[in-house]
């Protein structure tokens, strides 16, 4: 490998764990936010939202389907190593 990708799967690397920070510090926003009892009829659709809910899904969809699926590729980028197949010279 070059001395160029060397660098940047360093670089993947803390990227991916500051992002894994971030997502921390979402989930602490997530679990600091009340639960309503009648949050399930507002997830339905049958009671407007209050910000608690709102705020809530927000973070769950953004860690999710965002985050997490960027620190998995992230990672798996950092740790890519090129495989030699069989009889092929180094």
């Amino acid at each position: 490998m070059s001395q160029a990708e060397i660098t940047a799967q360093a670089a993947l690397r803390r990227i991916a764990e500051q992002l894994n920070a971030l997502r921390l510090e979402l989930l602490g926003v997530h679990v600091s936010l009340p639960v309503p009892p009648q949050e399930t009829a507002m997830l339905l659709g049958e009671e407007e939202m209050d910000v608690s809910t709102e705020v809530r899904s927000i973070i769950e969809c953004v860690v999710n389907d965002s985050i997490e699926p960027a620190i998995r590729d992230l990672q798996a980028a950092a740790a890519y190593r090129l495989e030699k197949k069989k009889g092929q010279k180094p």
